[in-house]
């Protein structure tokens, strides 16, 4: 970001600056969403910059559309296009704020609507494979090395917990050892927005994780590993992007047909709370969507899977 606003007039670097520490601080957004919308920035603010505009005070929605049609010309996709669009409206309401824009041509620029495809979802049976599997890893690592032990039993407990709560794989690696409440069975969660909510946790994915902390976790901490529940193999906090890597290899070695990752176990316990008999409130809380149309496809995942059971089983469909 420090080269891109490196070549943008003073006021509009400035005001990049600004709209980053704005994300981070104010908004609490991940730090994902924050690289994705100030790369967003970025390029629209060069694309306004080529148009002649010095400061953010001169964007007018001519320059919001024209920048926007250029990435259409250029392939990106509706998802993407929808992104950047959120992102410049998300900009310009900021410096309206701020005073640096008179009127805030955001709203005019409209909103794209997406085809919102219906997320993968394993099959029940699938989940209870994968488990098995990792589970019986983590028998069978008492006869390896401390480490390689260590490592089965928290790839296990990673798996129980992401499929047995539903959340989020930076929810997950942000967990501390004292995030649990072991008699009521939850967990407190830290998600978007820095919200906290507590999650039931079912007692397999408890066993797994206090196996791993009892257990496994001893060989790997180290002095530096401070309070945090999962760790790599070197002793820091477990980050999101190992943590996608043991979901996709566990899965594999679990015999799921699926290619996906920890957002697909989320996918997967959310359509299987609705196909249980939980309500959608319930399963929007335990997911911690801030809006019930997020959870709402997950019932169009459940009526699909049912279809596709008929079509498969009735002699006449």
């Amino acid at each position: 970001m420090a080269d891109t606003a490196d070549q943008l007039p003073p006021q509009m670097a400035g005001a990049l600056v600004a709209f980053e520490r704005h994300l981070r601080a104010e908004r609490s957004l991940s730090a994902h969403t924050v690289r994705a919308y100030v790369g967003d920035v970025s390029s629209l603010l060069e694309h306004a910059h080529r148009a002649g505009v010095q400061a953010p005070g001169a964007l007018a929605v001519t320059h919001l559309r024209g920048w926007l049609a250029s990435q259409h010309a250029s392939g990106a996709a509706r998802t993407t296009l929808a992104r950047r669009g959120a992102a410049a409206r998300t900009f310009t309401a900021f410096a309206h704020r701020r005073g640096w824009l008179a009127t805030d041509p955001g709203p005019q620029l409209g909103t794209l609507k997406t085809r919102r495809t219906l997320p993968h979802v394993l099959r029940q049976d699938e989940m209870r494979a994968v488990l098995d599997s990792a589970a019986r890893q983590a028998e069978a690592g008492a006869t390896e090395t401390a480490v390689q032990a260590a490592v089965a039993l928290r790839d296990a407990a990673v798996l129980e917990l992401l499929y047995a709560t539903g959340i989020r794989v930076s929810e997950l690696c942000a967990l501390r050892a004292d995030s649990f409440d072991h008699e009521r069975k939850t967990v407190r969660v830290r998600g978007k927005g820095d919200k906290e909510r507590t999650v039931p946790v079912g007692v397999p994915a408890l066993r797994a994780v206090i196996a791993w902390h009892d257990k496994g976790r001893p060989a790997l901490a180290r002095a530096s590993s401070g309070s945090a529940l999962f760790l790599g193999v070197r002793g820091g906090r477990l980050d999101p992007r190992t943590a996608r890597r043991i979901v996709h290899q566990r899965l594999r070695e679990g015999g799921a047909t699926r290619e996906t990752g920890p957002h697909g176990l989320r996918h997967s316990a959310a359509t299987h709370l609705l196909e249980g008999g939980a309500d959608l409130r319930s399963v929007q809380e335990i997911l911690g969507h801030s809006s019930p149309a997020t959870t709402q496809i997950y019932t169009h995942v459940s009526i699909e899977r049912l279809k596709s059971s008929y079509r498969q089983a009735h002699p006449r469909a």
